[in-house]
């Protein structure tokens, strides 16, 4: 097989390990506020909305340190040992205690952290300039078919249950548990890079990455490893407060805070709308399943057809943007201000209009065709700026990213829906205009580029 041929093979084994876990994954995110609302148990006192927002804020500070456990173990090892801590916490709502439900929601938090840098380090490995735009697409169009089967999985289960029992809950986390497991092991299916390729090959150790000076001043194995992680944590705390990750920051942002909109938000008012009759918790698989396609839709269009850059980030990310706008629109008509905070047998309060499942489906389609248009640009512009240090790139992305999720699954437990919108639409018209400010700077320094190459 071809140098190529075998890395983009590892883009497709990693998307297919990703779509694995998150079947799993994001499927629970997206149900367990409605699940715990239904458990009737002395032993279990739990919050969803809390516990996403541990995970996240955990997520956000281990970032820091994220790019250092990489560099000792490598990112094989590190996704596949973050992946059975995802795996666990999936494994405690078959018997769900407070105390094994928060405890799990930190180790996660910590292995998110891990997982992520460690998928980013190997997207760059395994790309060049002309490839980052459509390895970045094929990745994010595998990973987001995780939202189609595990929702479509929880709407044919749960079609018709207005309660949800015991058994039920049960035999969906068990299978989920499983399928989390699968996704885990796949990751031991990717190849090493070809030399000549990848300069600094991530799949090897340590000791074997550093150069032989680096090595000669180490007195020994561990110190050079020691070395390897403190420079990965120096390099990502200087990456930060670098003046593009500083504007980039900001559309970062509102990726976190729409995405814990849409995983754990958007569903669970759906499922408290008792005008949607007695489907509605159906209808949060569903919706899932919506969001999913919108997902898989940006990705495929926007990530494997702007191989060259063809149709320009900007553009991208504006029409996500308009996207994103019209859902909030749409689902501030059609769904009642306090279902995010609704209990167990919902609201039968009304919007501006009478409820409609098809506009509320329709709403989770945008939400995922949104979210695309701004993480598959996001990852494009993000490993072409900083391919050479691309682990601390992509800790503090999802450093950033995953502070702003905390938050909002934080105030999701206190805000009313109409003003949880209002925040998507200001962070989202602010993040859009600094990722522009960004991208017209690499523009004119790639056109410098090519002037001063003539």
């Amino acid at each position: 097989m071809s140098p190529e041929g075998k890395r983009l093979l590892n883009i497709i084994v990693l998307g297919f390990g990703f779509m694995f876990m998150f079947t799993a994954f994001q499927t629970c995110g997206n149900i367990e506020q409605t699940v715990i609302k239904s458990i009737n148990s002395t032993e279990f006192h739990g919050s969803g909305y809390t516990s996403m927002a541990i995970i996240y804020g955990v997520f956000s500070a281990s970032n820091l340190i994220a790019p250092s456990v990489v560099a000792i173990i490598g990112p094989q090892l590190s996704m596949f040992l973050s992946g059975l801590l995802y795996s666990g916490y999936i494994a405690v709502f078959i018997y769900p205690y407070t105390w094994s439900f928060y405890t799990v929601s930190v180790l996660v938090g910590i292995g998110a952290a891990v997982l992520w840098t460690a998928q980013g380090n190997v997207l760059a490995i395994n790309s060049t300039d002309n490839t980052i735009g459509r390895n970045s697409g094929i990745f994010w169009a595998l990973l987001q078919f995780s939202l189609f089967f595990g929702n479509l999985y929880i709407y044919f289960a749960w079609h018709g249950h207005v309660h949800i029992t015991d058994k039920d809950r049960q035999t969906v986390f068990i299978s989920l548990t499983v399928i989390s497991l699968v996704g885990c092991f796949l990751f031991f299916l990717i190849r090493k890079p070809d030399p000549e390729s990848s300069p600094s090959d991530p799949f090897e150790t340590p000791p074997q990455c550093e150069s032989t000076e680096s090595i000669s001043t180490a007195t020994s194995p561990c110190a050079g490893l020691c070395s390897q992680a403190l420079d990965a944590f120096v390099k990502a705390c200087k990456m930060f407060v670098t003046k593009e990750m500083l504007l980039l920051s900001v559309s970062i942002g509102y990726t976190g805070l729409e995405l814990t909109f849409y995983s754990g938000v958007y569903g669970t008012c759906i499922g408290a709308m008792t005008r949607f009759g007695k489907d509605a918790k159906s209808l949060i698989g569903l919706s899932g399943i919506f969001i999913g396609l919108g997902e898989i839709l940006g990705g495929g269009v926007f990530g494997m057809l702007n191989k060259n850059d063809r149709f320009g980030r900007n553009v991208v990310v504006l029409l996500g943007l308009i996207t994103h706008f019209v859902a909030f629109y749409l689902i501030f008509l059609n769904i009642a201000s306090n279902a995010p905070l609704a209990p167990e047998g919902g609201t039968d309060l009304q919007a501006y209009i009478s409820p409609s499942v098809e506009v509320a489906l329709l709403c989770s389609f945008l939400l995922g065709l949104g979210d695309s248009c701004f993480n598959t640009q996001l990852l494009s512009i993000i490993g072409f700026m900083f391919r050479d240090n691309s682990a601390p790139a992509f800790a503090v992305f999802k450093f950033i990213q995953s502070i702003m999720a905390a938050l909002a699954f934080f105030y999701s437990n206190y805000l009313m829906l109409h003003w949880q919108l209002l925040i998507l639409i200001l962070a989202g018209f602010l993040g859009s205009v600094t990722f522009f400010v960004v991208e017209w700077q690499v523009e004119s320094s790639r056109r410098d580029s090519d002037y001063d190459s003539i």
